[in-house]
């Protein structure tokens, strides 16, 4: 049985996941198709970056993923196949592969779009269908395709780091308005050194320790703690911290945006200096 996961910014207030997962299951009846999201946010990169990172990790090797973002960012004429710590990666050449990745892929691969056919997402589909049946049935991925096929890359959102302090920016909001930083525990550890510590945002909002759990402070309290992906996490128990606190997600399209006003930039920023 053959793992494939879906994620995109697509939605569900209409047909077309059924109709991508219809196409799927007639390629290879076999699929065992699992969703990771469709409420991606159009054209945010960092999320969809953090949702793939922290959801690929755990699938078995050689799962088919499918990441159905920004598809048409620009006229396509080839999709791209990664091939990645013995991972499929199906995606649009417009730079979230190595965002994704935090490094290049071990083998990426173009797959032609027919020039005559109309480029939408459901042809999209049939091609990675096609595609993932014919690696199903054996055939070599360097016989997919064009090999070392050059792609658009971005640079991931990593954050600011000097020696007394580290600059994270918000990249997800969850359901319950618990807010995710660019910060990895492992990052936070090796600039601490041991180092005494405060967590600080909207100038005057501090937090000086980590917990392990929303329950460790009291209701109602604000806390920060490493959550399942180990991503710095700010959170109030019971409580919404992105509404209460004002905070936002990183936006590229408003942090590249003129008329943004740098005090709501701020808001999507969080510090942490060592003491």
């Amino acid at each position: 049985m053959n793992f494939v996961t879906l994620t995109s910014d697509i939605g569900n207030n209409d047909y077309l996941i059924g109709a991508i997962k219809a196409q799927l299951l007639q390629a290879n009846p076999d699929l065992l198709l699992i969703d990771i999201s469709h409420n991606i946010a159009p054209f945010n990169y960092p999320q969809a970056s953090y949702v793939c990172r922290g959801a690929f990790k755990n699938f078995p090797e050689y799962t088919y993923h499918i990441i159905l973002i920004n598809l048409f960012d620009k006229k396509p004429q080839n999709l791209l196949l990664a091939f990645h710590k013995n991972q499929y990666i199906f995606c649009a050449d417009n730079g979230l592969l190595n965002m994704i990745l935090e490094e290049r892929p071990d083998i990426v691969m173009g797959i032609p779009l027919e020039k005559t056919a109309t480029k939408n997402t459901l042809y999209c589909t049939e091609v990675i269908a096609n595609t993932i049946r014919r690696l199903s049935n054996g055939e070599p991925i360097q016989k997919i395709g064009i090999p070392d096929v050059s792609f658009i890359e971005k640079n991931p959102l990593m954050p600011i780091q000097t020696n007394n302090y580290i600059e994270g920016q918000i990249i997800f909001i969850d359901n319950f308005e618990n807010v995710v930083v660019n910060i990895t525990k492992k990052q936070f550890e090796e600039q601490r050194q041991g180092r005494a510590f405060k967590i600080v945002f909207l100038r005057d909002e501090v937090i000086n320790k980590i917990s392990e759990s929303y329950a460790d402070v009291p209701e109602g309290e604000k806390l920060a703690l490493f959550n399942s992906a180990d991503y710095l996490e700010i959170a109030i128990n019971k409580g919404n911290a992105a509404g209460l606190f004002g905070l936002k997600g990183y936006s590229e399209k408003a942090h590249n945006s003129a008329v943004i006003m740098q005090h709501q930039l701020l808001y999507q920023t969080v510090k942490v200096y060592f003491e």
